[in-house]
């Protein structure tokens, strides 16, 4: 994939639909899903010896962090609740809470 073709591609995918997903509407309740994303690209061009050459690369990462929630007229924040770093934090407390009561 050349240098131009992975600069496209990075602008098409970093665009404000990738951080509020489509409405979805239900018994009069709209939810508007909204994410955190990063992205990055990087590329380069060089020549040597007579032969040319290019090449790229493009991360593009996101993670649900909660969703607008419209009714009746009112706008409710929902924020996303991510069990495993939940989890991640309280082992990491009673690992040191443990370490700490052992010296």
């Amino acid at each position: 994939m050349g240098l131009e073709k992975v600069v496209g591609v990075m602008r098409d995918n970093l665009t404000v639909r990738r951080v509020y997903g489509e409405p979805v509407e239900k018994d009069g309740v709209v939810i508007i899903p909204a994410a955190n994303v990063v992205g990055g690209g990087g590329g380069g061009h060089g020549a040597e010896q007579g032969k040319e050459g290019e090449g790229g690369g493009f991360l593009l990462a996101a993670r649900p962090v909660g969703a607008y929630v419209l009714k009746n007229g009112d706008v409710r924040w929902v924020p996303a609740v991510d069990v495993t770093f939940l989890g991640a934090v309280f082992a990491v407390m009673v690992a040191t809470i443990h370490r700490a009561r052992r010296r």
